[in-house]
């Protein structure tokens, strides 16, 4: 019997070794290196040929096809919306997210769909097929169509599927499949890439869409080797309560569209809908107008959408006075208080400050300075700001207002859903106004506050 050889693998890069060592030679991480066992004489599948396991050809870039990528639809626009348009022939897609997010929920969803006019199968290594069977009724989903297999080791799987051809396939999840030329446990670091590797490889090669479903650590970032996501094609995380009605679909990573698009779907007994109008969800507010609340225009993907910015200031009875945001940059806010001291001569050294975009959103462009300052300073006055204000604009260091991209896609959008006023940076004022929209167009902080509490 032929001797085991022992490779020690990298946790967070997938780096391998022939020896321990505390500290990892790729990236640098301590104590991250663990055992793997590999039979002597035994290629590890990411060692043959490239990663469609083709030859490799040699052409000008003039030689290349160019001609545009086919694509077929999931049957879900916000999830066509992600992906940047549907589906495309041997496209791996990950999709990674907390327990109880809806990441199965949605899979199942779209492969009952597609296999009313496509082949497809559902591999699942964490649910038996009745599981699967009993989530399918109780959504009401169609079940005439998909097959449904149980599965863990990966050359079953793919022999499988070359049997079977599938146009659509779905693994449930990577860190259970194991490959039989690695003795290591599923869920290590070899046996997720090298999984993923064939996986990959057979995509190619068929022309399969291959959707895989990725566990995530306690930080929220995915588990197993970072090279998974260099290995796939489109990279989705789940965002979201899981107690929540909303839940948050974000592409970080696509070769076949927009990164940073957003889908948006509701959690109902009848599993996820989308929803087309995310901004009238987004916008449910009070009847009476209360202080530190505002509502801002940010820009997600390729479309606008209107999200409420709630601020709650108080007199702090500690030394270090507190900076708490949800769903927003925590040291961008203390910036911005910083700015708003020296240019706007409101202190808030010795106020607590507490900031929350509704609905669970996470806003990462700096078009929301504006908003996030007048929502600050409503709170600090106790002056409510009217319904149908609306802000946005980035400040600078020294006080100035600067513009943001897609400032008249905004501005519809407001005018859309009934806004009266906006307040925008001057490189975003249009030339003509939206009927029915008042826009004041600001290029000081100081300016800013007077429109607002003029």
């Amino acid at each position: 019997m032929a001797k085991a050889k022992r490779m020690y693998g990298c946790t967070e890069c997938g780096a391998t070794f022939p020896k321990w060592a505390g500290q990892c030679g790729e990236c640098g991480a301590w104590n991250t290196l663990t055992e793997t066992m590999l039979e002597a004489g035994a290629a590890t599948p990411s060692g043959r040929g490239g990663w469609a396991g083709q030859q490799a050809q040699v052409k000008t870039l003039a030689e290349v096809s160019v001609e545009e990528v086919p694509r077929f639809s999931t049957v879900s626009g916000e999830l066509d919306r992600v992906l940047g348009g549907g589906l495309v022939d041997g496209s791996v897609v990950l999709i990674g997210g907390d327990p109880g997010i809806g990441k199965s929920t949605i899979l199942l969803q779209t492969l009952c769909n597609i296999a009313q006019r496509l082949p497809a199968l559902y591999v699942t290594g964490e649910e038996s097929q009745q599981q699967v069977a009993m989530r399918a009724r109780r959504l009401e989903l169609p079940q005439d169509k998909l097959k449904v297999m149980t599965e863990t080791c990966i050359e079953s799987i793919i022999e499988v599927a070359r049997r079977e051809q599938p146009k659509v396939m779905v693994i449930d999840s990577i860190q259970t499949i194991f490959t039989e030329q690695l003795q290591s446990a599923p869920g290590g670091v070899a046996q997720v890439r090298e999984s993923a590797a064939l996986l990959v490889r057979y995509a190619k090669q068929s022309g399969t869409a291959i959707f895989l479903v990725g566990h995530v650590t306690k930080e929220g970032a995915l588990a197993g080797p970072r090279v998974l996501e260099h290995m796939v094609d489109t990279v989705l995380y789940f965002e979201g309560e899981s107690d929540g009605r909303l839940r948050l679909l974000r592409a970080v990573k696509n070769r076949f569209g927009a990164v940073n698009e957003l889908g948006v779907f509701g959690m109902t007994d009848k599993g996820l809908k989308e929803v087309t109008n995310p901004s009238a969800i987004f916008l449910t507010r009070a009847q009476e107008e209360v202080p530190g609340s505002v509502v801002m225009a940010t820009w997600e993907g390729t479309r606008p959408m209107l999200v409420e910015v709630q601020a709650l200031v108080d007199t702090s009875h500690m030394a270090n006075p507190r900076r708490v945001t949800l769903g927003l940059d925590q040291n961008r806010l203390a910036m911005l208080l910083a700015v708003l001291h020296r240019h706007g001569g409101i202190p808030t050294y010795d106020q607590d400050v507490f900031l929350n975009v509704v609905g669970g959103v996470k806003v990462l462009e700096t078009a929301s300075d504006l908003a996030l300052m007048a929502a600050v300073i409503s709170s600090l006055r106790n002056k409510p700001l009217p319904h149908d204000l609306l802000v946005f604009g980035e400040i600078g260091l020294s006080g100035e207002i600067r513009p943001v991209p897609s400032g008249q896609e905004r501005l519809k959008e407001a005018a859309k859903h009934g806004f009266k006023r906006a307040i925008v940076p001057k490189g975003n004022a249009p030339k003509e106004a939206p009927p029915g929209l008042q826009v004041i167009a600001v290029t000081r902080l100081e300016q800013a506050l007077d429109a607002l509490f003029e």
